[in-house]
Protein backbone atom coordinates (compact mmCIF):
# COMPACT_ATOMS: atom_id res chain seq x y z
CA UNK A 1 0.00 0.00 0.00
CA UNK A 2 1.12 3.60 -0.71
CA UNK A 3 2.66 5.14 2.23
CA UNK A 4 0.49 8.58 1.20
CA UNK A 5 -2.40 6.79 1.59
CA UNK A 6 -2.14 5.84 5.47
CA UNK A 7 -0.69 9.13 6.28
CA UNK A 8 -3.86 10.99 5.11
CA UNK A 9 -6.13 8.43 7.27
CA UNK A 10 -4.34 9.73 10.31
CA UNK A 11 -6.42 13.06 9.85
CA UNK A 12 -9.51 11.18 10.64
CA UNK A 13 -8.86 8.85 13.75
CA UNK A 14 -10.72 9.72 16.69
CA UNK A 15 -9.14 10.54 20.24
CA UNK A 16 -11.10 8.04 22.19
CA UNK A 17 -12.53 4.58 21.48
CA UNK A 18 -15.65 4.62 23.38
CA UNK A 19 -17.23 1.39 22.36
CA UNK A 20 -14.67 -1.18 23.18
CA UNK A 21 -15.19 -4.61 20.99
CA UNK A 22 -13.53 -7.48 21.20
CA UNK A 23 -14.22 -9.08 18.16
CA UNK A 24 -16.60 -11.18 15.58
CA UNK A 25 -18.90 -12.59 17.66
CA UNK A 26 -20.81 -14.42 14.91
CA UNK A 27 -21.64 -13.75 10.87
CA UNK A 28 -25.72 -14.33 10.34
CA UNK A 29 -26.39 -15.43 6.90
CA UNK A 30 -30.07 -15.64 5.83
CA UNK A 31 -29.93 -18.85 3.59
CA UNK A 32 -33.09 -20.61 1.19
CA UNK A 33 -32.00 -23.66 2.93
CA UNK A 34 -29.94 -23.85 5.94
CA UNK A 35 -29.55 -27.68 5.96
CA UNK A 36 -27.82 -27.98 2.62
CA UNK A 37 -25.76 -24.92 3.22
CA UNK A 38 -24.21 -26.20 6.55
CA UNK A 39 -23.50 -29.03 4.39
CA UNK A 40 -21.83 -26.44 2.07
CA UNK A 41 -19.48 -25.13 4.37
CA UNK A 42 -18.09 -27.69 6.05
CA UNK A 43 -17.64 -30.20 2.82
CA UNK A 44 -16.21 -27.17 1.11
CA UNK A 45 -15.17 -24.52 3.94
CA UNK A 46 -14.02 -27.18 6.71
CA UNK A 47 -16.28 -25.71 9.47
CA UNK A 48 -17.60 -27.83 12.23
CA UNK A 49 -20.70 -28.64 13.82
CA UNK A 50 -21.60 -26.18 16.79
CA UNK A 51 -24.93 -25.35 17.95
CA UNK A 52 -28.66 -25.99 15.92
CA UNK A 53 -32.00 -24.09 16.98
CA UNK A 54 -35.39 -24.96 15.03
CA UNK A 55 -38.63 -27.19 15.68
CA UNK A 56 -36.96 -29.55 18.33
CA UNK A 57 -35.66 -26.61 20.02
CA UNK A 58 -39.20 -24.95 20.14
CA UNK A 59 -38.96 -22.61 17.49
CA UNK A 60 -41.82 -22.17 14.76
CA UNK A 61 -40.57 -19.84 12.30
CA UNK A 62 -36.99 -20.31 11.74
CA UNK A 63 -34.11 -22.68 11.99
CA UNK A 64 -30.90 -22.17 12.59
CA UNK A 65 -27.34 -24.28 12.20
CA UNK A 66 -24.11 -22.91 13.65
CA UNK A 67 -20.87 -23.28 12.28
CA UNK A 68 -17.32 -23.04 14.02
CA UNK A 69 -13.76 -23.31 12.76
CA UNK A 70 -11.34 -21.43 15.32
CA UNK A 71 -12.04 -18.18 15.92
CA UNK A 72 -14.90 -17.78 13.48
CA UNK A 73 -19.03 -18.70 13.78
CA UNK A 74 -20.94 -19.00 11.09
CA UNK A 75 -24.81 -19.17 11.66
CA UNK A 76 -26.90 -20.48 8.51
CA UNK A 77 -30.77 -19.48 8.98
CA UNK A 78 -33.82 -20.11 6.70
CA UNK A 79 -37.88 -19.91 7.14
CA UNK A 80 -40.03 -22.71 8.44
CA UNK A 81 -42.76 -21.05 6.35
CA UNK A 82 -44.12 -18.13 4.04
CA UNK A 83 -44.49 -14.76 4.61
CA UNK A 84 -41.74 -14.17 7.15
CA UNK A 85 -38.78 -11.85 7.19
CA UNK A 86 -36.31 -13.80 6.47
CA UNK A 87 -37.92 -15.14 3.70
CA UNK A 88 -38.63 -11.73 2.58
CA UNK A 89 -35.26 -11.08 2.83
CA UNK A 90 -33.59 -13.98 0.77
CA UNK A 91 -36.38 -13.12 -1.78
CA UNK A 92 -35.05 -9.92 -2.45
CA UNK A 93 -31.73 -10.33 -2.07
CA UNK A 94 -30.97 -14.22 -2.48
CA UNK A 95 -28.21 -15.78 0.41
CA UNK A 96 -26.70 -12.76 1.88
CA UNK A 97 -25.42 -11.70 5.18
CA UNK A 98 -28.07 -10.26 7.65
CA UNK A 99 -26.25 -9.66 10.70
CA UNK A 100 -22.33 -8.56 11.82
CA UNK A 101 -22.56 -9.66 15.56
CA UNK A 102 -20.05 -7.90 17.39
CA UNK A 103 -18.78 -9.03 20.83
CA UNK A 104 -18.83 -6.70 23.91
CA UNK A 105 -18.01 -6.42 27.55
CA UNK A 106 -21.42 -4.23 28.35
CA UNK A 107 -24.40 -4.91 25.23
CA UNK A 108 -26.03 -2.09 26.89
CA UNK A 109 -23.60 0.38 27.02
CA UNK A 110 -23.20 -0.08 23.23
CA UNK A 111 -26.70 -0.10 22.18
CA UNK A 112 -27.21 3.58 24.41
CA UNK A 113 -24.12 4.85 23.18
CA UNK A 114 -24.59 3.84 19.49
CA UNK A 115 -28.51 5.08 19.67
CA UNK A 116 -27.21 8.42 21.23
CA UNK A 117 -25.07 9.48 18.86
CA UNK A 118 -27.80 8.85 15.82
CA UNK A 119 -28.18 4.91 15.28
CA UNK A 120 -31.31 3.58 14.90
CA UNK A 121 -32.50 1.02 16.85
CA UNK A 122 -32.66 -2.93 15.55
CA UNK A 123 -33.22 -5.03 19.34
CA UNK A 124 -33.19 -3.43 22.44
CA UNK A 125 -31.13 -4.71 25.06
CA UNK A 126 -32.45 -8.42 25.85
CA UNK A 127 -31.47 -10.72 28.78
CA UNK A 128 -31.63 -14.59 27.14
CA UNK A 129 -31.09 -17.73 29.80
CA UNK A 130 -30.74 -20.93 29.92
CA UNK A 131 -28.76 -23.51 32.06
CA UNK A 132 -25.80 -22.40 31.19
CA UNK A 133 -26.32 -18.93 31.81
CA UNK A 134 -26.98 -15.55 30.55
CA UNK A 135 -26.45 -13.53 27.31
CA UNK A 136 -27.41 -10.16 26.67
CA UNK A 137 -27.76 -8.75 23.75
CA UNK A 138 -28.94 -5.35 21.65
CA UNK A 139 -28.50 -4.26 18.21
CA UNK A 140 -28.69 -1.33 15.68
CA UNK A 141 -29.09 -1.36 11.84
CA UNK A 142 -26.61 -0.56 9.01
CA UNK A 143 -26.14 0.07 5.12
CA UNK A 144 -28.68 -1.79 3.56
CA UNK A 145 -30.61 -4.29 5.76
CA UNK A 146 -27.16 -5.33 7.98
CA UNK A 147 -27.60 -5.36 11.23
CA UNK A 148 -24.83 -5.32 13.65
CA UNK A 149 -26.01 -7.57 17.29
CA UNK A 150 -23.68 -6.63 20.45
CA UNK A 151 -23.30 -9.74 22.39
CA UNK A 152 -22.36 -10.17 25.82
CA UNK A 153 -21.70 -13.58 26.52
CA UNK A 154 -19.29 -12.62 30.00
CA UNK A 155 -21.20 -15.05 32.08
CA UNK A 156 -22.31 -17.71 29.82
CA UNK A 157 -21.16 -21.16 29.69
CA UNK A 158 -23.17 -22.72 26.91
CA UNK A 159 -22.35 -23.96 23.51
CA UNK A 160 -23.56 -20.87 21.80
CA UNK A 161 -26.72 -18.76 22.82
CA UNK A 162 -29.57 -19.47 24.89
CA UNK A 163 -32.04 -21.74 22.90
CA UNK A 164 -29.60 -23.31 21.22
CA UNK A 165 -28.95 -27.29 21.89
CA UNK A 166 -25.21 -28.32 21.10
CA UNK A 167 -25.38 -29.92 17.42
CA UNK A 168 -23.61 -33.42 17.59
CA UNK A 169 -22.89 -34.68 13.76
CA UNK A 170 -21.03 -38.11 12.79
CA UNK A 171 -20.00 -36.16 9.18
CA UNK A 172 -17.37 -33.29 10.19
CA UNK A 173 -14.75 -33.12 7.57
CA UNK A 174 -11.53 -31.23 8.81
CA UNK A 175 -10.60 -28.09 9.02
CA UNK A 176 -9.03 -26.61 6.08
CA UNK A 177 -6.91 -24.07 8.16
CA UNK A 178 -8.87 -20.87 8.47
CA UNK A 179 -8.39 -18.53 12.32
CA UNK A 180 -10.25 -15.53 12.00
CA UNK A 181 -12.37 -13.06 10.19
CA UNK A 182 -9.58 -10.25 8.92
CA UNK A 183 -12.12 -8.07 7.57
CA UNK A 184 -15.87 -7.57 6.01
CA UNK A 185 -16.45 -5.33 2.77
CA UNK A 186 -19.78 -3.35 2.30
CA UNK A 187 -21.17 -2.50 -1.22
CA UNK A 188 -23.13 1.10 -0.97
CA UNK A 189 -24.83 3.14 -3.60
CA UNK A 190 -23.02 5.89 -5.36
CA UNK A 191 -22.57 9.21 -3.19
CA UNK A 192 -23.24 7.32 -0.13
CA UNK A 193 -19.52 5.76 0.83
CA UNK A 194 -18.49 9.08 2.71
CA UNK A 195 -22.11 8.49 4.56
CA UNK A 196 -21.51 5.31 6.31
CA UNK A 197 -17.74 6.40 6.72
CA UNK A 198 -19.40 9.18 9.32
CA UNK A 199 -21.66 6.61 10.70
CA UNK A 200 -18.89 4.57 11.79
CA UNK A 201 -16.86 7.25 13.27
CA UNK A 202 -19.63 8.71 14.82
CA UNK A 203 -21.92 5.81 15.77
CA UNK A 204 -19.11 3.40 16.74
CA UNK A 205 -16.14 5.58 17.03
CA UNK A 206 -14.33 3.49 14.71
CA UNK A 207 -11.11 5.45 12.60
CA UNK A 208 -10.66 5.76 8.75
CA UNK A 209 -7.07 3.86 8.58
CA UNK A 210 -7.04 3.77 4.56
CA UNK A 211 -8.50 5.03 1.44
CA UNK A 212 -8.28 4.37 -2.02
CA UNK A 213 -10.11 6.37 -4.95
CA UNK A 214 -10.79 5.50 -8.90
CA UNK A 215 -7.07 6.36 -9.40
CA UNK A 216 -5.94 3.08 -6.97
CA UNK A 217 -8.66 0.93 -8.00
CA UNK A 218 -9.87 1.02 -11.56
CA UNK A 219 -8.99 -0.99 -15.19
CA UNK A 220 -9.62 0.12 -18.60
CA UNK A 221 -13.53 -0.31 -18.47
CA UNK A 222 -14.56 0.13 -14.58
CA UNK A 223 -13.71 1.85 -11.33
CA UNK A 224 -14.74 2.28 -7.38
CA UNK A 225 -13.67 3.93 -4.49
CA UNK A 226 -13.26 2.31 -0.92
CA UNK A 227 -12.45 3.69 2.77
CA UNK A 228 -11.57 1.43 5.29
CA UNK A 229 -12.86 1.09 9.03
CA UNK A 230 -11.79 0.13 12.11
CA UNK A 231 -12.40 -0.24 15.21
CA UNK A 232 -9.93 1.07 18.31
CA UNK A 233 -8.04 -2.36 18.77
CA UNK A 234 -7.63 -2.69 14.72
CA UNK A 235 -9.44 -6.42 15.89
CA UNK A 236 -12.98 -5.08 13.53
CA UNK A 237 -12.22 -3.56 9.57
CA UNK A 238 -14.99 -2.70 7.74
CA UNK A 239 -14.20 -1.87 3.87
CA UNK A 240 -16.49 0.56 2.67
CA UNK A 241 -17.07 0.32 -1.51
CA UNK A 242 -18.93 2.66 -3.81
CA UNK A 243 -19.12 2.57 -7.88
CA UNK A 244 -17.42 4.96 -9.70
CA UNK A 245 -17.66 6.45 -12.93
CA UNK A 246 -16.16 4.05 -15.89
CA UNK A 247 -17.11 2.64 -19.33
CA UNK A 248 -18.82 -0.06 -18.44
CA UNK A 249 -20.59 -1.78 -15.22
CA UNK A 250 -18.23 -2.34 -12.11
CA UNK A 251 -18.55 -5.26 -9.74
CA UNK A 252 -20.26 -2.94 -7.24
CA UNK A 253 -23.01 -1.87 -9.70
CA UNK A 254 -23.32 -5.60 -10.45
CA UNK A 255 -23.40 -6.62 -6.63
CA UNK A 256 -25.66 -3.62 -6.47
CA UNK A 257 -28.06 -4.52 -9.00
CA UNK A 258 -28.32 -8.36 -8.06
CA UNK A 259 -28.38 -8.27 -3.99
CA UNK A 260 -30.87 -5.56 -4.39
CA UNK A 261 -29.59 -2.77 -2.48
CA UNK A 262 -26.31 -2.87 0.06
CA UNK A 263 -24.90 -5.10 1.50
CA UNK A 264 -21.96 -7.26 2.34
CA UNK A 265 -19.77 -8.28 -0.50
CA UNK A 266 -17.24 -10.83 1.27
CA UNK A 267 -15.93 -11.93 3.66
CA UNK A 268 -11.78 -12.32 4.42
CA UNK A 269 -10.81 -15.14 6.83
CA UNK A 270 -7.31 -15.76 7.77
CA UNK A 271 -5.15 -18.07 7.74
CA UNK A 272 -1.22 -19.00 8.31
CA UNK A 273 -0.47 -21.13 5.87
CA UNK A 274 -2.46 -20.20 2.62
CA UNK A 275 -0.72 -22.56 0.12
CA UNK A 276 -2.59 -25.78 2.13
CA UNK A 277 -5.97 -24.07 2.78
CA UNK A 278 -6.33 -22.84 -1.34
CA UNK A 279 -5.15 -26.49 -2.32
CA UNK A 280 -7.75 -27.89 0.40
CA UNK A 281 -10.80 -25.80 -0.71
CA UNK A 282 -9.41 -26.39 -4.73
CA UNK A 283 -9.48 -29.88 -3.78
CA UNK A 284 -12.79 -29.41 -2.49
CA UNK A 285 -14.19 -27.88 -5.25
CA UNK A 286 -14.44 -24.27 -4.15
CA UNK A 287 -13.50 -22.09 -7.38
CA UNK A 288 -11.20 -19.18 -7.38
CA UNK A 289 -10.87 -16.22 -9.53
CA UNK A 290 -7.50 -15.88 -12.02
CA UNK A 291 -5.01 -13.92 -13.05
CA UNK A 292 -2.71 -14.18 -16.39
CA UNK A 293 0.60 -16.46 -15.39
CA UNK A 294 2.43 -13.05 -16.74
CA UNK A 295 1.04 -11.44 -13.25
CA UNK A 296 4.12 -13.59 -11.71
CA UNK A 297 6.41 -12.62 -14.29
CA UNK A 298 7.19 -9.36 -12.33
CA UNK A 299 5.60 -9.38 -9.13
CA UNK A 300 8.82 -10.31 -6.80
CA UNK A 301 10.41 -7.04 -8.70
CA UNK A 302 7.69 -4.99 -6.83
CA UNK A 303 7.21 -6.88 -3.73
CA UNK A 304 10.71 -8.34 -3.03
CA UNK A 305 11.71 -11.06 -1.39
CA UNK A 306 9.08 -13.50 0.13
CA UNK A 307 9.43 -16.76 2.31
CA UNK A 308 7.21 -18.76 0.42
CA UNK A 309 8.45 -20.36 -3.31
CA UNK A 310 6.90 -18.58 -6.11
CA UNK A 311 5.64 -21.57 -8.17
CA UNK A 312 2.94 -22.87 -5.71
CA UNK A 313 1.74 -19.47 -5.75
CA UNK A 314 1.63 -19.14 -9.16
CA UNK A 315 -0.05 -22.62 -9.73
CA UNK A 316 -2.78 -21.91 -7.48
CA UNK A 317 -3.48 -18.11 -8.62
CA UNK A 318 -2.29 -16.46 -5.29
CA UNK A 319 -1.83 -12.90 -5.57
CA UNK A 320 1.15 -11.32 -3.56
CA UNK A 321 1.51 -7.30 -2.35
CA UNK A 322 3.38 -5.52 0.14
CA UNK A 323 3.48 -2.60 2.55
CA UNK A 324 5.84 -0.65 5.01
CA UNK A 325 4.72 -3.57 7.59
CA UNK A 326 5.22 -6.61 5.53
CA UNK A 327 3.52 -8.41 2.72
CA UNK A 328 0.53 -10.36 2.13
CA UNK A 329 -1.01 -12.99 0.09
CA UNK A 330 -4.52 -13.19 -1.12
CA UNK A 331 -6.60 -14.43 -3.25
CA UNK A 332 -10.54 -14.46 -3.94
CA UNK A 333 -13.35 -16.91 -4.42
CA UNK A 334 -16.05 -16.67 -7.14
CA UNK A 335 -19.41 -16.18 -5.83
CA UNK A 336 -20.66 -18.73 -3.76
CA UNK A 337 -24.41 -18.26 -4.74
CA UNK A 338 -26.37 -17.99 -8.35
CA UNK A 339 -26.51 -14.11 -7.49
CA UNK A 340 -23.06 -13.14 -8.61
CA UNK A 341 -23.23 -10.95 -5.21
CA UNK A 342 -21.36 -13.14 -2.17
CA UNK A 343 -17.43 -14.19 -1.94
CA UNK A 344 -14.67 -14.96 0.25
CA UNK A 345 -11.47 -14.01 0.53
CA UNK A 346 -8.35 -16.04 1.66
CA UNK A 347 -5.59 -13.85 3.39
CA UNK A 348 -2.45 -14.47 4.59
CA UNK A 349 -0.51 -11.51 6.15
CA UNK A 350 3.28 -11.37 6.66
CA UNK A 351 3.25 -8.52 8.70
CA UNK A 352 1.30 -6.32 5.78
CA UNK A 353 -1.31 -4.03 7.40
CA UNK A 354 -2.66 -3.27 4.03
CA UNK A 355 -5.58 -5.07 1.33
CA UNK A 356 -3.45 -5.22 -1.73
CA UNK A 357 -3.89 -2.36 -3.01
CA UNK A 358 -0.83 -3.52 -5.61
CA UNK A 359 -3.22 -6.64 -6.68
CA UNK A 360 -6.24 -4.25 -7.21
CA UNK A 361 -5.73 -3.94 -11.09
CA UNK A 362 -5.18 -7.79 -11.49
CA UNK A 363 -7.86 -8.56 -9.72
CA UNK A 364 -10.57 -6.71 -10.66
CA UNK A 365 -9.45 -7.24 -14.45
CA UNK A 366 -10.48 -10.91 -13.40
CA UNK A 367 -13.27 -10.17 -12.18
CA UNK A 368 -14.03 -8.32 -15.40
CA UNK A 369 -14.08 -11.49 -17.10
CA UNK A 370 -15.89 -13.44 -15.47
CA UNK A 371 -18.16 -10.41 -15.54
CA UNK A 372 -18.20 -10.59 -19.57
CA UNK A 373 -18.91 -14.97 -18.86
CA UNK A 374 -21.78 -13.72 -17.56
CA UNK A 375 -22.90 -10.88 -19.68
CA UNK A 376 -22.92 -8.15 -16.81
CA UNK A 377 -19.87 -6.19 -17.98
Amino acid sequence: MATSAIQTSVLHQTDTDFMPINGTDYVELYVSNAKQAAHFYKTAFGFQSLAYAGLSTGLKDRESYVLVQDKIRLVLTSPLKSGTDIGRHIDKHGDGIKVIALWVDDATYAYEEAVKRGAKPYLEPVREQDDWGEVLRSGIHTYGEVVHIFVERTDYQGTFLPGYQPWHSTYNPSSIGLKYIDHMVGNVELGQMNRWVGFYEKVMGFNQIISFDDKDISTEYTALMSKVMSNGNGRIKFPINEPAQGLKKSQIEEYLDFYEGPGVQHIAVATDNIIETVTALQDRGVEFLTVPGTYYDTVLDRVGEIEEDLAPLKELGILIDRDDEGYLLQIFTKPVNPRPTVFFEIIQRKGAKSFGKGNFKALFEAIEREQALRGTL
